[in-house]
């Protein structure tokens, strides 16, 4: 399973307590499902907000579980942001 960096910015940087950690997942769903498990409460509120980064590039309306991860990836966690 690829080890990845989940990195998170603004309110769910502030509701996770880290800027970033690692974790082992090959797709986006199975990083998500392990962040959850990991910040259960205020964290798993954040994520239904949040739109993704996969190694710089947008997920978009893709699927969670067809995004795959790659080893050494990284995975953007980023709340809406105020302004412009």
């Amino acid at each position: 399973m690829p080890k990845v960096t989940v990195r998170y910015w603004a309110a769910a940087k502030a509701a996770a307590g880290v800027a970033e950690e690692p974790y082992d997942a090959a797709t986006l769903a199975d990083a998500l499902t392990a962040v959850r498990a990991r910040h259960p409460g205020e964290l798993t509120r954040v994520l239904q907000r949040c739109s993704y980064l996969i190694d710089g590039d947008p997920v978009g309306t893709r699927a969670h579980e067809t995004v795959r991860l790659a080893e050494g990836g990284t995975v953007e966690v980023l709340p809406p942001f105020a302004g412009g």
